[in-house]
């Protein structure tokens, strides 16, 4: 749980403008964002406590992520990306000792937040002495305030100059005996809540004819049911056609096999919840791609959203028939 001392833009998590189903862009009119609609988190605290994971971890979760900025620039950055539209709308900034010049100006800058209406959280990371120490020692590296002399009056230092920072956080979390995935855990929890709500679900539909998924953690196979294709009224349609999807949802079985699915699939999402898996992919195939997967798999996803999950939904094989469409 090492800190890298080298400053480090990471990249945003923003979702594409391109619908997957169409392969259209969707253009929408950029209106300036109210800075009360912005969200910005400081993730802080001891060096090896571990925010350098606690910043991948917060990435994933869909924020644009800075890594060691200077505070005073919070200000100025929240101003462009109000201003100018911009879809992010949930900036984390690592702030630590190694922008220590600029450390003075932090208390400054959050009063200044609070004035625009931007909504700030504190999330201070900790640990014990003894573990710091052991940690610096696996890395072999020594601590940005040790200045030559020994290790622990580095941490001592650094205890000093964040003892107001730390009791102005929101959320302190002590990592002297969690591993990286239960800190994972912790995080998530923080900041979406536990349990299944912070899963994030992704159905995509394909055609076995055009090669099974390697990136699928699920793979149900629905081709025991009535092929539409065979319907001449349905052939030219696709499984997001009303027809299609009365006609595969109506057909024996359809329902039971949902059902089923649905509970496996949800055992399977506590379960990953549990142990840092917070996104799952899951293929549903027939054999062209275009009408049974296509609405089984739009119907499992709205089952699951019953449940509160964040679902997701493309269909592999519309996507490139529309894409060849497109091109000729």
């Amino acid at each position: 749980m090492s800190e890298a001392t080298a400053p480090q833009e990471r990249g945003s998590r923003e979702k594409p403008l391109r619908d997957e189903a169409s392969g259209d862009k969707a253009f929408e009119t950029q209106i300036p964002r109210p800075a009360g609609e912005f969200e910005v988190l400081l993730i802080t605290g001891m060096s090896g406590a571990g925010r350098s994971h606690a910043a991948d971890c917060v990435e994933d979760m869909g924020w644009y992520v800075v890594d060691n900025m200077p505070p005073k620039l919070l200000v100025p950055l929240v101003d462009m990306m109000t201003a100018s539209a911009s879809k992010v709308h949930r900036l984390a900034a690592v702030i630590d000792v190694r922008s220590r010049s600029y450390f003075d100006d932090l208390s400054a800058v959050l009063s200044h937040l609070d004035d625009l209406g931007v909504k700030t959280r504190i999330l201070f990371l900790d640990a014990d002495d003894g573990v710091l120490i052991k940690r610096y020692e696996s890395v072999r590296r020594p601590h940005p305030l040790q200045h030559g002399n020994r290790l622990i009056d580095g941490i001592h230092e650094e205890r000093e100059l964040l003892a107001n920072l730390k009791e102005r956080a929101n959320t302190v979390i002590d990592t002297s005996s969690l591993s990286i995935h239960q800190l994972s855990t912790k995080l998530y929890e923080a900041l979406l809540g536990s349990g299944a709500s912070t899963v994030s679900v992704h159905i995509f539909s394909f055609g076995f004819k055009y090669g099974i998924p390697l990136d699928a953690d699920f793979v149900a196979d629905v081709r025991f049911l009535p092929n539409p294709y065979w319907v001449p009224s349905l052939r030219e349609l696709n499984g997001l056609d009303r027809p299609v999807s009365d006609y595969v949802l109506s057909s024996d079985g359809a329902k039971e096999f949902l059902a089923a699915y649905e509970k496996a699939v949800m055992v399977a999402v506590e379960g990953y919840a549990k142990e840092d898996k917070h996104y799952v992919t899951i293929a549903v195939g027939c054999t062209g791609g275009q009408h049974r997967s296509v609405a089984m798999g739009a119907a499992l996803a709205q089952r699951l959203r019953a449940h509160g999950l964040s679902v997701t939904v493309s269909a592999r094989e519309l996507h490139r028939r529309q894409r060849k469409l497109g091109e000729a």
